[in-house]
């Protein structure tokens, strides 16, 4: 049974920094293509991130581009998100991906999703 379990959403001021984790098990996690995704109450599912299967190639959107980080431990089955400046606009729900084919998953139709960490920025 594939599972993706998000953790280290909270509750931050403007400026501050979170640091999320995507726990992964029941798939080869070298061979995925992994990402991060939020929500914010109203809006559709938007891209934040995602990291090839080895190597340092990551691909942000300008809205996070210079602030997040996107990271990956294949011997832990684990992939991150380093938060910093953070933005009362960042508040959502963010959720964690899984595919096998990296255009999939990159259009937000991939096959593995976690049940999302909240992240809430106060002003």
């Amino acid at each position: 049974q594939v599972q993706l379990v998000e953790s280290g959403g909270g509750l931050v001021q403007a400026g501050g920094s979170l640091r999320l984790s995507c726990k992964t098990s029941g798939l080869t996690f070298g061979s995925y293509v992994m990402g991060w995704f939020r929500q914010a109450p109203g809006n559709d599912r938007e891209f934040v991130a995602n990291i090839r299967r080895s190597g340092p190639g990551t691909v942000y959107p300008d809205s996070v581009k210079g602030r997040f980080t996107m990271s990956r431990d294949n011997a832990r089955n684990t992939v991150y998100l380093q938060m910093n400046s953070l933005k009362p606009e960042d508040t959502a729900v963010y959720y964690c991906a899984a595919d096998l084919d990296s255009v999939k998953l990159r259009i937000g139709v991939a096959e593995y999703w976690g049940q999302g960490t909240q992240v809430t920025v106060s002003s």
